[in-house]
């Protein structure tokens, strides 16, 4: 049981100094709104601060409300994923890191809106002038959190 929550705290805490020293180094090396390009006409590295969720998601609201509104679902979607941690047993280790991955995400984004009420994001994928959304290390562990449970959902292969 000590060895699941160890786990728990290795790649959470990976996830986040990771997520936390690339943004330090965007921060520090690029000028707001700078872009190298990384691969071109694909990739570019660009220092964007985002004051919205996912998409842009509430960019348009007060700080105060987004503060409100981001704190909450952060929290709330952290006590979810540490039930769900503790529910699934040692044997399901990726399911473990992938609930691992989405705590260490959720908790680098965090650190983000507290420090500065927005979230640097910086990796800018794009084909000619379509360009997903700019998104971050936290942001690349939730989604490859997220995608393994649902590969345990869809598979059926999450604990009883």
């Amino acid at each position: 049981m000590k060895n699941k929550y160890r786990m728990l705290a290795v790649v959470s805490g990976a996830v986040i100094l990771g997520d936390q020293l690339t943004k330090m180094l965007v921060e520090k090396r690029l000028a707001l709104h700078q872009s190298i390009e990384v691969i071109p006409g694909f990739f570019s590295l660009t220092h964007i601060l985002n004051p919205g969720g996912a998409f842009g998601f509430l960019a348009g609201q007060s700080v105060s409300v987004r503060r409100l509104v981001f704190l909450g679902a952060t929290l709330g979607a952290v006590g979810l994923i540490l039930y769900l941690y503790r529910k699934t047993p040692p044997t399901h280790t990726w399911l473990l890191a992938g609930f691992g991955l989405i705590f260490g995400g959720a908790a680098g984004n965090l650190i983000d809106r507290i420090r500065m009420g927005l979230v640097v994001d910086f990796l800018d994928f794009y084909i000619g002038n379509l360009h997903w959304p700019a998104f971050n290390v936290a942001d690349s562990a939730v989604s490859i959190g997220v995608a393994i449970f649902l590969f345990h959902l869809i598979l059926n292969k999450l604990p009883d």
